[in-house]
């Protein structure tokens, strides 16, 4: 089967990664093969830039990240497309969250700015699963008072959250992106971002269709960056809503789906 793929976007987390939460070892011979073909290997999450780049290593400083669920597009460590939430909307969404917590959620909330992330709860158990996410994270008396710009608000859930603080953050989706990103994880980011947002930033920066772009995800955070690619793959766990967007199925992360799906697309790479 003929194709001309020149992009492949990659979610990372039940994606990608395998069952330890990191990169599969195959990949590190697959992405110099990758970029002989002219074929741009893409990661797109809602972790963070620093966490991104801490995970590719050496490999980092030459690749395009799409980070912070779409909010942050950095290409070779310059920055192609950014969107930042307004101070006002952030103090009214932190102070949403806080009231929250008063009336019993058990949440962490972690400000997402470009140059760190930032917490207030410094609990072993939040810190856990924080530093997961954020490897440029600083702990401070009152997030509202960081110095920085902010792409995304972030809200650990320590209950489920499709069925717990998604719910009660109504009011915030009628002017912001509201998505769960993971079984703990909801992201709160300006209306217009997501990962297929950025993807067709992408696409038009590097000239690339949507014919000639893979794409492959697990959760509710990947709809949009599926529909952007003809080539969309759901993982074998994945949510059912990314099962019934995309065109084709890819075998589990852990499995090395996106591996084994790739050598398919690319026999001879």
């Amino acid at each position: 089967m003929p194709h001309d793929i020149r992009l492949i976007a990659v979610d990372m987390d039940g994606t990608l990664l395998d069952g330890e939460g990191n990169v599969p070892a195959p990949l590190w011979e697959l992405l110099p093969r990758l970029a002989e073909r002219g074929v741009a290997f893409v990661p797109a999450s809602g972790r963070q830039l620093a966490t991104l780049q801490r995970s590719f290593g050496e490999a980092a400083g030459e690749m395009t990240f799409i980070a912070e669920n779409g909010a942050y597009v950095v290409s070779a460590g310059v920055e192609v497309s950014s969107d930042t939430i307004d101070l006002e909307v952030v103090e009214r969404v932190v102070g949403h969250l806080r009231g929250l917590g008063e009336r019993g959620y058990d949440l962490g909330v972690v400000l997402c700015g470009k140059r760190s992330a930032y917490i207030e709860r410094s609990d072993a158990a939040f810190r856990r699963q924080a530093e997961t996410y954020y490897a440029a994270l600083e702990v401070v008396d009152d997030v509202l008072a960081a110095d920085d710009e902010v792409l995304k608000i972030a809200i650990y859930d320590f209950a489920v959250a499709e069925e717990s603080v998604a719910r009660a953050l109504d009011e915030v989706a009628e002017t912001h992106r509201v998505v769960v990103s993971g079984r703990h994880w909801v992201d709160i980011m300006n209306l217009d971002v997501d990962k297929g947002a950025a993807l067709r930033r992408l696409q038009t920066a590097l000239e690339v269709t949507p014919a000639q772009t893979a794409a492959f995800g697990d959760y509710l955070n990947d709809l949009e960056m599926l529909d952007a690619a003809d080539w969309s793959y759901a993982m074998r766990e994945a949510h059912p809503e990314v099962v019934a967007r995309a065109r084709y199925r890819a075998p589990s992360n852990l499995d090395h789906g996106v591996l084994t799906t790739i050598d398919e697309l690319f026999p001879d790479a």
